[in-house]
């Protein structure tokens, strides 16, 4: 077995998988394979899907974008232009009252711009 480069190597992995996880009993050499197998797909898919790999200003800039805003909006709510150029940088954390304030204009949920 090698490292996964490829959604086609990760495919036929994947259907190897499968197939192991049909029988009702595995050898122990099956049992390793299907470890190792598996480990090889949550690499690859860690590596090419960051699913989770946002960050609270980049999902900032995200709905900025997503909304075409210019950034002069945003400098009342994060209190100066200073601040927001930080901010989207990821240059400084984005305060509970500041993320409360973006939650209400955005409409979503304040804990997307608080950092974990």
């Amino acid at each position: 077995m090698v490292i996964i480069k490829t959604e086609e190597e990760k495919d036929k992995c994947l259907e190897i998988v499968e197939k192991l996880l049909s029988h009702s009993a595995l050898t122990s050499e099956e049992d390793a394979l299907l470890e190792l197998l598996t480990k090889l797909i949550e690499d690859f898919e860690d590596k090419h899907y960051q699913i989770n790999s946002s960050t609270p200003h980049s999902r900032l800039k995200h709905l900025m974008e997503a909304r075409s805003l210019e950034q002069a909006v945003l400098v009342e709510i994060l209190g100066s232009s200073e601040i927001l150029t930080k901010v989207i940088n990821g240059e400084l954390k984005i305060s509970r009252q500041q993320a409360e304030a973006l939650g209400k204009f955005f409409h979503v949920d304040a804990s997307l711009f608080i950092s974990d």
